[in-house]
């Protein structure tokens, strides 16, 4: 049995739960989201919390009970506190401003990027040049944040570019040159 799976998903007060049709949908303050899980996978909801059990012990059902479980966890969090990814922007000349609901991007290249957030996505910029994606969905948040990241990663000589705020970068030094 997996650890993960079968442990049961406790539902917050402010969370309302709907399971027909394996699809699983989870309402609560922060918006509504919802999945569509396999079919070998069982979902119900009893005493408070959301139970997930399998039906068979081959190898695609076990992986899939702990994947279906922590998906749906996922989607409780989510609706109830959020997901957020925190970007860096550091080199000479890049800056960002937001125009409206989306966000420019001036990074040294020939023109600046703009990006516009998909329907559930908020982009903010807190302090100067650092960029904040959250939104419920927490697959959602990561992506929009790993294209961001994507524009202009950060490069090891001089650590510019943009960067998850956790993110180490590992610098590297330049070339040498010897004397002969």
């Amino acid at each position: 049995m997996s650890r993960v799976g079968k442990q049961p998903i406790t539902i917050p007060e402010k969370v309302e739960v709907k399971i027909q049709d394996n699809t699983v949908m989870v309402k609560g303050p922060k918006g509504t989201l919802s999945w569509k899980y396999p079919a070998e996978i069982t979902v119900e909801t009893k005493d408070h919390g959301i139970w997930v059990t399998r039906s068979g012990e081959s190898k695609s059902q076990r992986s899939l009970h702990g994947l279906t479980r922590m998906l749906i966890a996922n989607m409780v969090e989510g609706v109830t506190n959020g997901f957020q990814k925190t970007l860096e922007i550091s080199g000479v000349g890049y800056s960002a401003e937001m125009k409206g609901k989306s966000l420019a991007l001036n990074l040294g290249l020939s023109h600046q990027v703009l990006i516009t957030p998909p329907e559930g996505i908020n982009l903010a910029i807190p302090k100067n040049l650092v960029v904040t994606v959250s939104g419920a969905d927490k697959q959602l948040v990561g992506e929009i944040a790993a294209k961001i990241r994507s524009i202009a990663p950060a490069e090891p000589y001089k650590g510019k570019g943009i960067k998850y705020l956790d993110e180490k970068i590992r610098r590297k030094t330049g070339k040498k040159v010897g004397v002969k």
